[in-house]
């Protein structure tokens, strides 16, 4: 399930303040404390545009993965474990478009 406070701030513009956490315990209120109907609707139906950066977060390779292959590239002339990196890597990408 998405976010539902970056949900509803998405959808309804004007939203300054939200309280709780859940559907049924949800309210948002505008810059004059006054509470906006939400549209459960389109919250529930909202996709979050960064959705793909987070999970080319959490999937991409380490960086100790990194540092040894890049080192053993640049230092040892080998290159296997760099070249396993780089395919992990694009796998990430791939897997996870923008």
């Amino acid at each position: 399930m998405a976010d539902l406070h970056k949900a509803i701030r998405a959808i309804h513009n004007n939203v300054s303040l939200i309280n709780g956490d859940t559907q049924e315990t949800i309210v948002a209120k505008d810059n004059n404390e006054t509470e906006i109907l939400i549209d459960w609707t389109l919250v529930n139906a909202w996709i979050d545009p960064d959705e793909y950066k987070y999970k080319r977060t959490e999937s991409y390779p380490s960086l100790q993965e990194f540092a040894e292959a890049y080192c053993e590239k640049e230092i040892g002339g080998n290159t296997t474990k760099w070249d396993e990196y780089i395919v992990k890597y694009n796998k990430v990408r791939t897997d996870n478009p923008k």
